[in-house]
């Protein structure tokens, strides 16, 4: 599906636990890569509230995708004033300016449009981001096209309006935090200094579901809308991902025996309790989903000497079959 402009602007515990999103756990960090799959199937966002469950078992994985952070160029810099930090999804990138207590958006360059917040950034997280108070904050700037250049002026909108439990297919996930985002711009031509006469709207709502083991979000939505009636244009598009991490699990329909790593936590070798002659090959990957190893299995063993200390998640694939089993692990 085709994401909006404003993609992203937007992504076991007790019943009355809940976390707190903080600059260090969640802010992004340049170099990281995070693999993503979008969704096949609609993704349900109308619980709200306090221990609720957010059921999205029907979805599918679909096609990867991978978003990336990096530090802009000094030439990005200068086009977007304050920028320290990119991220490319896609055709989608979304530059920010991370300061001490919040994160800002000051611009982003999508084929539908982009939009340049120079004068005014807009909020897309004020820290620490708990469940229950509205973060509210204005901005305003320059857009362009490829039909219509001119300004922008309107607002945003962060709450954290829900936490409970997360199901995403046959994957479930506990204290869970669901981040909403609301855009709503309106578009000036470029001589409405005084943004007096409104020629067009650009609106998005997006959901975002954290956990406190990922600095980025489990599951993510977005929804948006773009209408010049002048021009003729009115665009809604919207799209669905979740973490690939969330497709790592062994369907225990076939075989109900799970796989066992041992020792765990593991230094410099694992070892698998039960048979796994018919098993020839496995692949290793970190909590994001992100392929960090591929391994023969010899002698029931696989080294991780060289792997960072980390927890990770080993897929095993059996010789003649497309069965699959697969464990989480600790490498110290």
């Amino acid at each position: 599906m085709k994401k909006s402009v404003l993609f992203l602007l937007g992504a076991s515990a007790m019943l009355s636990a809940q976390i707190t999103l903080t600059k260090t756990a969640n802010d992004p960090v340049s170099g990281d890569v995070i693999n993503y799959n979008q969704l096949n199937g609609s993704v349900d966002n109308s619980a709200v509230g306090a221990n609720v469950t957010f059921s999205n078992a029907a979805v599918t994985m679909g096609p990867s995708s991978q978003t990336t952070y990096s530090v802009p160029t000094s030439a990005e810099i200068t086009t977007f004033p304050g920028s320290t930090i990119k991220m490319v999804d896609g055709a989608t990138t979304i530059y920010y300016k991370a300061t001490a207590t919040k994160l800002e958006i000051t611009g982003i360059v999508n084929p539908q449009a982009t939009l340049n917040f120079n004068v005014d950034n807009g909020t897309y997280n004020n820290y620490p981001t708990t469940y229950g108070p509205a973060q509210n904050d204005t901005a305003k700037g320059t857009f362009s096209s490829s039909v219509a250049n001119g300004l922008f002026s309107g607002t945003l909108a962060t709450q954290a309006d829900a936490y409970g439990t997360l199901i995403i297919g046959n994957k479930t996930y506990n204290n869970v935090l669901r981040v909403k985002y609301t855009q709503s711009f309106n578009l000036y031509s470029s001589f409405d200094v005084i943004y007096s006469n409104p020629i067009g709207t650009v609106t998005n709502t997006a959901y975002a579901y954290y956990d406190a083991s990922h600095r980025y979000a489990l599951l993510s939505t977005s929804s948006g809308n773009i209408s010049v009636p002048l021009l003729g244009i009115n665009q809604s598009t919207s799209s669905a991902q979740a973490l690939s991490e969330t497709f790592l699990t062994v369907n225990n329909a076939v075989k109900k025996e799970n796989l066992v790593v041992y020792p765990n936590p593991a230094k410099d070798f694992i070892g698998f309790k039960g048979n796994t002659d018919n098993y020839s090959k496995a692949n290793i990957y970190s909590l994001d989903g992100k392929l960090v190893k591929t391994a023969e299995v010899k002698s029931g063993n696989i080294q991780i000497s060289d792997l960072p200390p980390a927890s990770y998640f080993i897929e095993m694939s059996e010789k003649n079959t497309s069965e699959k089993k697969n464990a989480k692990f600790i490498k110290k």
